[in-house]
């Protein structure tokens, strides 16, 4: 069964900096887009960020030019680099495939962005 593993998270204050990784244990990891989700209590998977197999990159409007999404295809590793954190960043984050997520939600890793 294909598993993603979220780490990385943290509290922050507002304009910190965080990097999450996310491992995925699929044989076809480096064939297809992938992409950062996140997650308010109580409320659906919203797309933050997506990177073709070949690098190609796309950002939610609230996230382009703070955040960085890069992959490590010898890896399985996706990985998020968020700057300038802002208090509407608070979220669980999660990795799947993008636009659709096939792979069952890991646990996420929880970002917390408060002073």
């Amino acid at each position: 069964q294909v598993q993603s593993v979220e780490s990385g998270g943290g509290l922050v204050q507002p304009g910190g900096s965080l990097r999450l990784s996310c491992v995925v244990s699929a044989s076809y990891f480096s064939q297809v887009t992938m992409g950062w989700y996140r997650q308010l209590p109580g409320q659906q998977h919203d797309a933050v960020a997506r990177v073709t197999n070949d690098g190609r990159t796309t950002y939610a409007d609230s996230v382009q030019g703070r955040f960085t999404i890069s992959r490590d295809n010898t890896k399985n590793t996706l990985y998020l680099q968020m700057t300038n954190l802002k208090p509407e960043d608070t979220a669980v984050y999660y990795c799947n495939t993008a636009p659709t997520s096939i792979i069952n939600w890991g646990r996420g890793t929880q970002v917390t962005v408060s002073s």
